[in-house]
């Protein structure tokens, strides 16, 4: 996400750091090569003319022309104008209200509510310790009731039983009905997909509402509708009571337009994420980082949290102990492969950290593929298990079978076994400064990053 205007900005940004005193002419032309970035970005026009505005009032001021790096001061203030565009602060999703709290999912079809209803049922059983049911109002899209039901089965978290021929109104007032006898802390209300121009769908989804009294209404909207996502906010915002606003599919967005005009636009916050497809890519929305990612600043705090969520401390102990024998083998390294893809692999961990433009472009000149962990989880999972515990084994013959079973080819099976070789031998060296130097260079997020070493270009 942000990706052409995070590099557009970047090299704007170059310019103007680079020189030492700004002369209100030099501001002017940057911003308006921020304004070109913003509207290319698919930012609705009003949203980047005030944009400007702001930040012109603040750089041509003395605030910039008495500093010391005035282009960094520049820097600071867009910064600080897209922190307070995209919203100031996070908001979250509110869990203070009499159970069953009711949590109304809307928006158009095709803009993922029921996949998105079933990744906030996880979410909020898993991060907050809720008990959720799930209930599906869609009574028109063939099968979305079963889809609904499916999930939640995946998940683990029960779905109100389907009766034939419910409106949905008599649908809501039964799943009201069930979460208060059966003791829910939260039920989920995925509606069906609705045209905001249609007159009959759009009543129905008020007198869903009405008997609901939901605590939160969430727009669930497409980021890659860009401009249209904006105008369903706002024709839904005039009919409903949102809450908050759900922006799917932000991973194949590389624009991000509609997550800068959205707030600004509706004056609804934007509280959740969907980054992927998987259930458990659904992210708080934090303006503060998502504005340093734009600027290539990096979002370390997140990177933590990910490491954090996804880095089991037992796992990282046993390892630890491995290590310290001098037992480090090809099972070791598949895992510590999947934690960095749980983290949203190297596509997601570069998006968090600072320079990340131009990291990304060193490695697009070194032509090196960001899907590798996948191919390198595959050359593992080939392998017999004697092999992953005593690579020295590999020769010849086993090294062509290896390629054949994992659709790769020898030479790559070869770099994975030289950066296994590297890392086993740089893990021999940190265990002979101790558990302490064991636990602070190896295990986590560190070892994983020092382990992806081999991979990465020289700066």
């Amino acid at each position: 996400m942000f990706d052409s205007l995070t590099d557009r900005l970047g090299t704007v940004f170059d310019k103007l750091t680079r020189r030492g005193a700004l002369s209100e002419g030099d501001v002017d032309a940057a911003l308006r090569e921020v304004r070109q970035a913003l509207l290319e970005a698919d930012v609705a026009l009003p949203v980047a003319r005030d944009f400007i505005a702001q930040v012109r009032e603040r750089a041509v001021g003395e605030e910039v022309v008495k500093s010391v790096t005035p282009g960094q001061m520049v820097v600071k203030i867009v910064n600080d104008t897209l922190v307070q565009t995209l919203g100031s602060e996070a908001v979250e999703i509110n869990l203070n209200a009499v159970p069953p709290a009711p949590i109304m999912l809307v928006g158009l079809q095709g803009s993922g509510k029921t996949t998105t209803t079933a990744k906030l049922a996880k979410r909020l059983v898993e991060r907050d310790k809720k008990k959720v049911m799930m209930a599906s109002l869609d009574t028109r899209r063939p099968a979305a009731m079963e889809q609904l039901k499916v999930l939640g089965e995946q998940i683990n978290v029960p779905t109100l039983p389907i009766v034939e021929g419910q409106n949905p109104n008599d649908i809501a007032k039964r799943a009201m009905q069930a979460a208060r006898l059966q003791g829910y802390d939260i039920i989920l209300l995925d509606t069906a997909g609705r045209m905001h121009v249609d007159e009959a769908l759009m009543a129905e989804v008020q007198a869903i509402h009405g008997v609901a009294q939901p605590v939160e209404t969430l727009l669930v909207a497409d980021s890659l509708t860009g401009q249209d996502a904006v105008n369903v906010a706002e024709q839904f915002g005039k009919r409903l009571d949102l809450t908050g606003i759900v922006l799917t599919r932000v991973d194949g967005d590389g624009r991000g337009g509609a997550a800068l005009s959205m707030r600004a636009v509706t004056g609804c916050p934007i509280k959740l994420l969907g980054v992927g497809e998987k259930l458990d890519e659904l992210e708080t929305f934090h303006p503060d980082r998502i504005a340093s990612r734009i600027l290539g600043m990096g979002d370390v705090v997140s990177l933590v949290e990910k490491a954090t969520e996804n880095i089991d401390e037992q796992e990282a102990e046993k390892l630890a102990k491995k290590i310290q024998k001098g037992q480090f083998d090809m099972n070791d390294l598949l895992d510590q492969l999947r934690q960095i893809s749980k983290m949203g692999g190297l596509d997601g961990l570069m998006a968090m950290l600072p320079g990340v433009g131009k990291i990304k472009k060193q490695m697009a000149e070194a032509k090196i593929d960001t899907k590798i962990i996948k191919r390198q989880e595959a050359i593992i999972l080939s392998m017999t298990q004697e092999e992953r515990l005593k690579p020295k084994v590999i020769h010849a013959s086993r090294k062509k079978r290896i390629a054949a079973g994992s659709g790769t080819s020898v030479q790559e099976v070869n770099r994975l076994l030289k950066q296994f070789k590297q890392m086993s031998g740089m893990m021999k060296k940190v265990s002979k400064m101790g558990k302490k130097g064991m636990m602070r260079g190896l295990p986590g997020l560190g070892g994983q990053m020092q382990g992806m070493g081999g991979m990465l270009p020289p700066r």
